[in-house]
């Protein structure tokens, strides 16, 4: 029997932990690769994005090793890796990159042009990026690791702050990434669309930036109960189908700086039914002219289980009109975790970051996985950490 054990998609609403392959160096094609590690998983958290899949929201094929969020121990390494060591404790962005090609060389790791066949960039455990096998596991491997993984530098005080260190592989970054290039600065009127844990991250991004007013919305009074306890304002979608008078009502304007759609492609309306673009169109009605909107919500290119046939490969129905009339930017696409990593790293160990409480982390073991995806499922104001060795119950 393998020592590996994983969280296996099964088909839709289905996941079960079983016992998979040890990782061995090796390419997904099966080329033998010197530059990877094996980690011992010290930590993996479920995301959002899974959900999708999980939900039969993508083309994903039953069989997949589910996870893109990963912290772990080095325990082996290739003959190509210089820079790290065997029991450094390192963080890995949920990116897969080569660190060679135009895109990685520009820090635009989300789009590397060389780990996945069908398309620019590539991720672990997910549908379409490339063939990574997930870290929703006991152990992994990790390509390109001297130019992929973060160390920690202290492994004792990393230990200690493993909780909020684990949301560095992706909601962290992506949530920052969101507020950046929606133009979250000091003083800024910010409103971010959706009270999961990106949203929930996006939001204490834009405070550390930062912003004088920061409004999350949503329809889940749960999420939103939990939003204003972390200090940020709460806007009950539910109320009103008139976001700007929400919004007026809290800062006296009914325009925003900066808008961030953390919510995604399947998004709902006050009818109760999704609504692909809804969010997206909020955004452009909100915010006020010559600004921008950051897009860290998931939108894919196959939507099998959409509401129409457009949205079934992508195609949404924008305002995109009322954008170009009010020269808004838009700016979309995978975070690259690399390039804000390290800082968020630091602002973490230092305490200005308190990411574990803000998102509302909850450790559950590896086995317990599926009561995780089910409850996350249901709306749960929580972000479910995996402690597949135990070692987080350990260092608590």
């Amino acid at each position: 029997m393998s020592r590996n054990r994983g969280v296996v998609y099964l088909g839709p609403g289905r996941v079960e932990v079983q016992d998979i392959e040890d990782p061995k160096f090796a390419a997904p094609d099966g080329r033998r690769i010197e530059h990877a590690v094996i980690l011992k998983v010290v930590s993996t958290n479920i995301c959002g994005s899974d959900q999708h899949m999980v939900r039969g929201r993508t083309t994903a094929e039953a069989g997949l090793v589910l996870g893109h969020e990963i912290t772990g121990e080095v325990i082996e390494k290739g003959s190509d890796v210089e820079m790290l060591e065997v029991g450094d404790i390192v963080s890995v962005p949920f990116n897969v990159a080569c660190g060679r090609c135009r895109c990685c060389k520009g820090q635009d790791t989300g789009v590397c042009l060389t780990v996945n066949p069908s398309r620019a960039g590539g991720a672990y455990g997910y549908v379409d990026m490339g063939g990574w096998i997930g870290g929703q596991a006991r152990y992994v491997m990790v390509p390109y690791a001297d130019f992929n993984l973060l160390k920690f530098p202290d492994r004792d005080r990393a230990m200690e702050k493993i909780r909020d260190l684990t949301m560095l592989s992706d909601i962290l970054p992506t949530g920052f990434h969101g507020a950046v290039r929606a133009g979250a600065g000091v003083g800024s009127i910010v409103y971010v669309a959706g009270a999961g844990p990106v949203g929930l991250a996006a939001a204490a991004s834009a405070r550390i930036l930062g912003a004088a007013v920061v409004m999350v919305g949503d329809f889940n009074k749960e999420r939103l109960a939990h939003a204003a306890r972390v200090g940020f304002e709460a806007v009950d979608l539910s109320k009103s189908d008139r976001l700007g008078d929400m919004i007026a009502e809290i800062t006296g304007s009914n325009e925003v700086d900066c808008a961030i759609d953390a919510v995604g492609f399947e998004a709902r309306g006050h009818s109760g039914g999704e609504q692909p673009a809804i969010v997206l169109n909020q955004m452009m009605e909100i915010t006020r002219a010559a600004g921008s909107i950051g897009i860290p919500g998931l939108y894919v290119t196959e939507d099998p289980g959409a509401v129409d046939a457009a949205a079934r490969h992508g195609s949404l129905s924008l305002r995109f009109g009322l954008g170009w009339a009010k020269a808004q930017s838009f700016h979309t696409g995978q975070t690259p975790v690399l390039k804000y990593n390290r800082q968020l790293m630091q602002a973490i160990l230092h305490d200005r970051l308190p990411i574990a409480d803000i998102v509302n982390a909850r450790v559950i073991s590896l086995e317990d996985a599926a009561r995780g995806y089910e409850s996350f499922d249901q709306g749960a104001a929580v972000k479910y950490v995996l402690d597949p060795h135990g070692d987080i119950s350990k260092a608590a």
